[in-house]
């Protein structure tokens, strides 16, 4: 399908549909093992302290890139190498969420504390290979709508295993939710089971060495690299900025309630799941730098919405209104954001990576907290939103000066990229 064409019949193809599950799939296990596990330690009666340490739990989701590139290296024995490696970790986060559900927290809170990071571990694992086989699979013209329906399937498994979990938990109890989760993560096998081969098949890396060292020197040896690297740490900064410290200025500067933040923010996330569908489709008509350009700046004037609020004080119909313009156009910014990430990386060392490149992304929501409350105090809320649309110009400067090599097709991206398949590369 060219650009500027639409056709939504002809683009849910099984590729495209596949997406969805795959994505809920992926996102189930990260509330398991943060906030959900944390409720149940609480209702536990384990202390503070001790459930302090537990948010340690996450840390592998931050360094997935050490270990991704065994996952480009090695090729399982079945169903080749990203739905072999599917099929594994999906396997084994399963079992892994057993061993937890077996486990009482307050008798044995350093099991649990075992358990869950190692379901942490598998969860990470099965994200980066997710990525990899969505990014090898879906066609460039798919590749906005592929993302937004996998972004989509990843926000509901986080309230299925968010707040569903809690009710569920509520009426049946902790270990039965958490074999109910497990059951669902091993019905995800069936979905692996019927999903298309890759598109595009890469030869694998013939070394450690080469699985290690080769992603970086094919992405730092095209031309534009490091124009490339300033996109993906700019781009979503001034939505980091701006989130940080939102649930804080929204009951302690505005003096809204825990329960009304809440209900917004139930709210947002179905906006998310719009914003992420709508962006997707538009990608099919409008291309991925101009996508790229329009939702990133939509994103960005989209915190001004906080900074009238700030001036404005407590009103629930503008507080509404706000989260849902900012959700919309942050969906629709990630889902133009994947499709970025995915275009960017060379199909023999996608795990690699994409790993790396989302963890460059993710520096800025890890960092913005401490500086946004140094600049908050300093200038005040309604300051400080305003600010968060000039930290976001950087990152769409930087999709401008590099627009005509993000844009699938063309040739100023080396050869071996996504854009132009290398010539060891075997279309399914």
């Amino acid at each position: 399908m060219k650009q500027g064409t639409f056709d939504l019949a002809g683009l849910m193809n099984r590729r495209i549909l596949v997406m969805l599950p795959l994505g809920f799939a992926s996102g189930l296990p990260l509330a398991l093992t943060s906030g959900t596990l944390q409720a149940w330690l609480t209702v536990e009666g384990v202390d503070l302290k001790t459930i302090g340490i537990f948010t340690m739990v996450g840390l592998p989701y931050t360094l997935k890139f050490l270990w991704a590139p065994v996952m480009d290296r090695v090729i399982p024995p079945w169903l080749g190498r990203r739905r072999g490696w599917m099929v594994l970790t999906l396997l084994c986060v399963a079992i892994g969420l057993v061993l937890m559900a077996a486990t009482n927290p307050r008798i044995h809170p350093g099991w649990m504390a075992a358990y869950a990071l190692l379901v942490a571990f598998l969860a990470a694992s099965l994200d980066i290979v997710f990525d990899a086989y969505r990014t090898e699979t879906l066609h460039s013209h798919e590749r906005g709508l592929g993302a937004a329906v996998w972004v989509n399937g990843y926000r509901i498994a986080l309230l299925a295993s968010g707040a569903g979990a809690l009710v569920f938990a509520d009426h049946v109890g902790w270990q039965m939710t958490y074999l109910a989760m497990a059951a669902v993560m091993l019905a995800g096998l069936f979905i692996v089971l019927i999903s298309p081969d890759p598109t595009f098949v890469a030869e694998a890396p013939r070394s450690m060495r080469e699985a290690v060292g080769a992603p970086l020197k094919e992405f730092f040896g095209r031309p534009h690299a490091v124009g490339f690297l300033a996109v993906i740490i700019l781009y979503k900064l001034g939505d980091a900025f701006a989130s940080t410290l939102q649930t804080a200025f929204l009951i302690g500067g505005l003096g809204f309630s825990a329960t009304d933040v809440g209900t917004m923010k139930g709210l947002g996330v179905f906006a998310t799941l719009f914003g992420a569908f709508f962006g997707g489709l538009l990608m099919t008509r409008s291309g991925l730098v101009r996508s790229l350009l329009i939702f990133g700046a939509l994103q960005a004037v989209s915190n001004l919405g906080f900074a009238a609020l700030a001036v404005a004080g407590k009103n629930p119909t503008a507080l509404a209104a706000v989260i849902v313009i900012e959700n919309v156009t942050g969906g629709m910014g990630t889902a133009a954001f994947v499709a970025l990430v995915m275009s960017l990386c060379d199909p023999r060392y996608t795990a690699t990576q994409f790993a790396l490149l989302s963890s460059l992304e993710a520096l800025g929501r890890v960092f913005a907290g401490r500086p946004s409350a140094d600049v908050v105090t300093l200038v005040g809320w309604t300051q400080f939103f305003i600010l968060t649309v000039v930290v976001a110009l950087p990152g769409l400067w930087a999709v401008w000066r590099v627009r005509r090599s993000i844009e699938p097709g063309q040739k100023t991206v080396t050869q071996t990229s996504v854009m132009e398949p290398a010539a060891s590369l075997v279309p399914k």
